[in-house]
């Protein structure tokens, strides 16, 4: 099959690119291609459903800028299209005097990117969460709550009303390049695209270089294991609760996070995976798990965290220590409170150095553009990205005229 734009990935930005393309470029033949046999499977159907406000991302970045314009278009498309969502907001809490320091900087920050923020001391933090432990904490107005699944459904809904095609249940296996043309061979059909976007999350890394992309960068798993609230307990939490991150880290820490459909999670921590869909304790894949432990960036940044990282592992396999983590938040919580869910993965961005890339990461070339690292808060900025993806895949049509 011959189409103009084949678009790898059937998660939230694969499909909420497709969308803004098929906006954009109305003549276009695109199609949306992915190895799961239904729509949002990995990252985005293990998303905590947070529509964040960009509050931790460095100014000028492109996190905070989508965040910041992603969660006022998120919620004006959950109003369009009648999906639930709410805006409680969310507290960052200091359990420490220690630890103000980062609280006020973090303050700081999110008044730099224009955010509604409020500093509160201890007695105003409990006014809102009076189970928490606290000496000081941060409000953050523009925080909501989703199932970006459905949101992801309603894109690719959009996307076929378009015009587009959605293809499940097709592995790509390999990509020949050519100069005028991709061959994309999966275990079923063999497409030929003038365009290649790849947002295929875990296995971005993989695909780029099957498009003869030259990058140093490899995705990493981490997995994030949740638990979640006793119903007799879930009063403990009003809104969103989260710590002070450590600013040296990609990862927020445990938090209390109330989910759009009920219930209440706490988590995630952030382990290892010995293969890139590592959502068990315990699974290796022979050729994963060896590209994986011999890349050098893993062991540089290990040394570098390698208490944290020690502490990830311990409360992983003892769930005791996970909740005496979470009791840093709410003390009167126990064991016999929280019960396990089904664990994420994280793709994460490494470079051989053990640099872990902050923000998201796009290569590209003539023919193809690459997702290289669209973590958190992706699923919030998910419009904004298909919308930057669209444009640039715009200004090269309109550069080749």
């Amino acid at each position: 099959m011959k189409v103009d734009i084949l678009i790898v990935g059937a998660g939230i930005i694969g499909l909420s690119t497709a969308y803004q393309l098929s906006k954009m470029h109305a003549d276009k033949k695109i199609i949306v291609v992915d190895k799961e046999p239904e729509t949002a499977k990995h990252q985005t159907g293990h998303n905590s459903g947070v529509i964040h406000s960009g509050i931790y991302y460095k100014p000028g970045s492109y996190k905070a800028r989508f965040a910041r314009n992603g969660s006022k278009s998120m919620v004006a498309f959950c109003n369009k299209h009648h999906i639930a969502y709410n805006q409680c907001g969310k507290v960052i809490v200091a359990t420490d005097e220690s630890q103000l320091v980062n609280m006020n900087k973090l303050y700081e920050r999110g008044i730099e990117n224009g955010l509604d923020v409020q500093l509160l001391n201890k007695d105003e933090v409990t006014e809102i969460e009076p189970f928490v432990n606290t000496v000081g904490g941060i409000y953050v107005k523009n925080t909501g709550i989703v199932n970006f699944k459905k949101v992801t459904e309603k894109y690719a809904e959009l996307f076929k009303e378009n015009g587009g095609m959605l293809r499940l249940n097709k592995e790509v296996n390999d990509i020949q390049v050519e100069s005028d043309k991709l061959t994309v061979v999966t275990n079923e059909e063999t497409y030929e695209a003038e365009y290649l976007i790849n947002c295929a999350g875990l296995y971005s890394d993989e695909l780029a270089r099957m498009a003869g992309v030259r990058t140093d960068v490899r995705i990493i798993p981490f997995r994030g294991e949740y638990f979640e609230l006793d119903e007799k307990v879930e009063h403990y939490v009003k809104t969103l609760i989260y710590p002070v991150p450590n600013p040296d880290l990609p990862f927020l820490g445990v938090h209390f996070t109330n989910m759009i459909g009920g219930g209440v999670d706490v988590g995630p921590n952030a382990v290892l995976g010995f293969k890139k869909e590592a959502y068990r304790k315990i699974g290796f894949d022979l050729k994963e798990t060896s590209q994986i432990m011999t890349f050098p960036g893993l062991y540089r940044m290990g040394l570098k965290n390698i208490k944290e990282a020690v502490g990830e592992y311990y409360r992983s396999f003892s769930k005791k220590a996970f909740v005496k983590e979470a009791q840093k938040l709410i003390p009167s919580l126990n064991t016999a409170d929280i019960k396990p869910m089904e664990a994420g993965v994280r793709a994460q961005a490494m470079k051989p150095d053990g640099t872990m890339l902050d923000d998201f990461y796009f290569e590209e070339n003539a023919s193809s553009l690459h997702v290289l690292n669209a973590p958190s808060p992706a699923a919030t900025c998910s419009i904004e990205i298909g919308k930057e993806i669209a444009e640039r895949f715009h200004q090269k049509m309109q550069a080749a005229i």
